[in-house]
């Protein structure tokens, strides 16, 4: 096996790194404490290339591939994972488009999602009922009495990471409600369309840097040309979607427990108790051992998921594997970090409180820890059942 990286996914990594420490390290602390948008930092990051990593030169992306994007983002969270969020979201709205979308949606909203233009994209799926069964969503979308070729949306959405800023949302709604989930379609709703309204910002643990919204529907009409894909692919659309989400979540994790590591080695280095570092200690150095080696091994899940997007070869069961280990191996160095640090740790004069903070929502959003040994279990049981019966068992 061969983990070289080429010159263009070290570029990618080395951009990223070098923009998170120049520009988003200055203000990360005080954009946890304020709660502000990073709306310049994401403008940056399309001028960088950053918001459409692995989306078409000639749609505006950078084309650099899965891998590269898996970097980017953990150079991105490493310093400010409120940032990378809304990164990993604009990124994951410019691939479905890519890949889903026709050929005028393609030209019209791509380019705008990787330059910047719409600050960042949305994926309106969650409802205040319907989290990780969203086949239960109750939101609409009802032929127009009022016109041939369009939509009524009808409904509530929550949980809408960057929904108040984002120039473009996807937002799932059912076509058919007697067909559950074969009835769900996808739409692109602009920012702005009459019929949806924002609601108040959720004031959350961590990640305060990036605004989190309900969305109410009510009458919200949409032209035909607003339907992603044919009605009733919206759920197909969605967990392709997601599947490579959580290569992103994955990758976001592994920034936030490197720096993790990265600031607990720095302080057991220079803090002296009993005449000696902390780090002289037999106990500190096992536990950042064990931190190292879990960060590496998620990074070899996470890179995997992500080569094998890259090649076209199914990956979904990796995916969910990086983002099931990556997000639990992230806040056990959290919370050695914080450990480590002390009293010190459990106040804001150090960062460790605010990545622990930050990485307590990567082992629910994008699908919970539980969800995901759902998906693993049910791809490897499938997997067995087809050889069984290949083998004539």
């Amino acid at each position: 096996m061969d983990f070289t990286l080429t010159d263009e996914q070290k570029l990618v990594a080395q951009t990223a790194r070098d923009f998170a420490t120049r520009v988003l390290a200055p203000k990360a602390a005080a954009r946890d404490r304020s709660g502000e948008f990073p709306e310049a930092e994401l403008h940056a990051l399309g001028d960088l290339g950053l918001l459409g990593v692995n989306v078409p030169e000639a749609l505006g992306g950078a084309e650099a591939g899965v891998i590269a994007y898996s970097l980017a983002m953990q150079e991105i969270a490493r310093v400010d994972a409120s940032v990378s969020v809304a990164m990993a979201v604009t990124n994951m709205v410019g691939e479905v488009v890519t890949r889903f979308g026709s050929d005028e949606q393609k030209r019209t909203h791509v380019p705008r999602l990787t330059s910047g233009e719409y600050v960042a994209g949305a994926f309106a799926l969650s409802e205040p009922q319907a989290g990780s069964d969203p086949a239960a969503m109750l939101t609409t979308a009802r032929r127009d009495p009022e016109r041939s070729d369009g939509y009524v949306i009808d409904g509530a959405k929550q949980w809408i990471t960057s929904g108040d800023r984002a120039g473009l949302i996807v937002v799932w709604a059912k076509t058919d409600p007697k067909a559950g989930g074969k009835g769900i379609s996808a739409f692109l709703v602009r920012r702005g369309t009459p019929g949806m309204t924002t609601g108040r910002h959720e004031e959350k643990m961590g990640l305060r840097g990036s605004t989190t919204v309900p969305l109410v529907f009510d009458g919200c009409r949409v032209g035909a040309d607003a339907l992603l894909g044919k009605e009733g692919e919206g759920l197909k659309i969605a967990l392709a979607a997601l599947d490579g989400g959580r290569i992103g979540i994955a990758s976001q994790a592994l920034g936030v427990g490197t720096a993790a590591l990265e600031a607990a080695m720095a302080y057991a280095k220079q803090r002296v108790q009993f005449g000696r570092p902390l780090a002289a200690n037999q106990a500190i150095q096992f536990r950042l051992a064990d931190v190292a080696t879990e960060l590496s091994a998620a990074r070899l899940l996470a890179l995997r998921a992500a080569w094998r997007k890259e090649r076209g070869e199914p990956f979904t069961r990796e995916a969910s594997m990086a983002k099931l280990y990556a997000s639990e191996a992230a806040g056990r160095a959290c919370d050695a970090a914080v450990q480590i640090h002390g009293g010190y740790g459990y106040t804001r004069e150090f960062p460790v409180e605010r990545f622990m903070r930050d990485a307590r929502v990567q082992r629910i959003y994008e699908g919970t820890s539980e969800v995901q040994r759902i998906v693993i279990a049910r791809d490897l049981l499938g997997a067995a059942q087809q050889r069984d019966a290949q083998a004539g068992r």
